[in-house]
């Protein structure tokens, strides 16, 4: 195992690994080196493995150049990239993190302290959203997501998940689905087990600056809806894409 160091220096020193991160990538080369370099400082030991759906940008050079262990998926959708990164690493502890999200500040210490309690081993943790914007609109959204959590105990994978092993393999981890794997997953763990994490995770606001503030989350919720009805996932993605 190594440690992830700063990028261009040698990666040849051996740590205990105490949690392998996990980031699906698509042509993610203008958001992933921040998200990696948030990692960077990190005193836990850590292994990264990027799983790739077949960028054709600079992402995988990206991700070699931070250190990260590139895993490439041949299966469209981020279920398959979740669950081969989750395969592919053996620590005891597995956060997974959307390529365009940079853990805030304090992060490291938050996450030691909830691996550290015997009791969390069966529960699950969530970041706080956070957009990289000012703008007023995004805090609307922001509160809109604390809601949804609290409600209705469902984060999205742009908020991260931190989860014990053990529970992740107990659940069966991700399946392979195209579209809401997340939601499907979180369900599994149940809202009961999920606990917020005092710590932000801050995430490009790209998706909501081109499809509006109020389309894109409208968006979401007609496809969260429809999912709940019984649509497929498949169908889904074919309706409104990633």
């Amino acid at each position: 195992m190594c440690k992830v160091l700063r990028p261009g220096r040698c990666r040849l020193q051996p740590v205990a690994t105490d949690l392998d991160v996990v980031i699906p990538t698509l042509n993610a080369g203008s958001t992933l080196a921040r998200t990696l370099d948030a990692l960077r400082d990190s005193d836990l030991g850590l292994r990264i493995t990027v799983c790739d759906g077949g960028s054709t940008d600079d992402t995988v050079a990206i991700a070699q150049q931070a250190g990260a262990t590139v895993v490439t998926v041949s299966t469209a959708g981020r279920g398959p990239q979740l669950a081969a990164g989750a395969t592919d690493g053996s620590a005891p502890w597995i956060l997974f993190l959307h390529a365009d999200t940079v853990l805030g500040t304090g992060w490291n210490a938050v996450v030691r302290s909830f691996t550290s309690r015997k009791t969390n081993a069966g529960r699950a943790g969530y970041f706080r959203l956070r957009f990289d914007t000012s703008d007023p609109r995004a805090r609307r959204v922001e509160r809109l997501a604390t809601l949804r959590c609290r409600l209705l105990g469902l984060p999205y994978g742009d908020q991260g998940l931190l989860i014990s092993r053990a529970l992740y393999e107990y659940l069966d981890g991700f399946k392979p689905l195209p579209l809401m794997e997340d939601v499907e997953f979180v369900r599994r763990i149940g809202a009961r087990n999920l606990v917020a994490l005092d710590a932000e995770a801050v995430t490009s606001a790209v998706r909501y600056e081109r499809d509006g503030w109020l389309r894109r989350p409208l968006r979401n919720l007609g496809c969260l809806s429809l999912y709940f009805l019984g649509m497929s996932p498949r169908t889904l993605q074919r309706l409104y894409g990633r």
